[in-house]
């Protein structure tokens, strides 16, 4: 199998960041991360990682925000996107916006390795 992508991080709650860092470079993925939408847009600009996965909800500027953003500059990049507060209209904006998945917190380890996979193949299609 290739290798695996490079995974940028974005959320603002400080224990789920490092908790789903430690559960990516577990399954082997490199992880970037950021506490806020503007940190995000400043290292995807410099690292340009294939694959995001970023809160909806955080102060400030949100993920929505952050996903439109990364699809506009390089739109083949998988967004994950995950909340604490999910709710359908939410869920209908990232996926219309080009998210390739809407996951909820607490994130379930298997939905969250499909995610992954399904986003991986997208990558190495490309």
């Amino acid at each position: 199998m290739n290798e695996l992508a490079t995974i940028l991080i974005v959320d603002d709650e400080v224990p789920s960041l490092a908790m789903l860092r430690l559960f990516l470079e577990a399954i082997g993925y490199k992880v970037l991360a950021a506490e806020n939408e503007a940190a995000g847009i400043d290292i995807f600009t410099t690292e340009k990682p294939s694959i995001v996965i970023t809160d909806i909800k955080m102060p400030g500027k949100d993920g929505l925000l952050l996903l439109k953003k990364i699809k506009a500059t390089v739109p083949e990049t998988q967004v994950i996107v995950i909340t604490g507060h999910g709710d359908r209209d939410l869920e209908k904006q990232a996926l219309d916006s080009g998210a390739a998945h809407f996951l909820h917190k607490p994130l379930d380890p298997v939905a969250l390795k499909q995610a992954l996979q399904q986003a991986q193949q997208h990558v190495q299609s490309f």
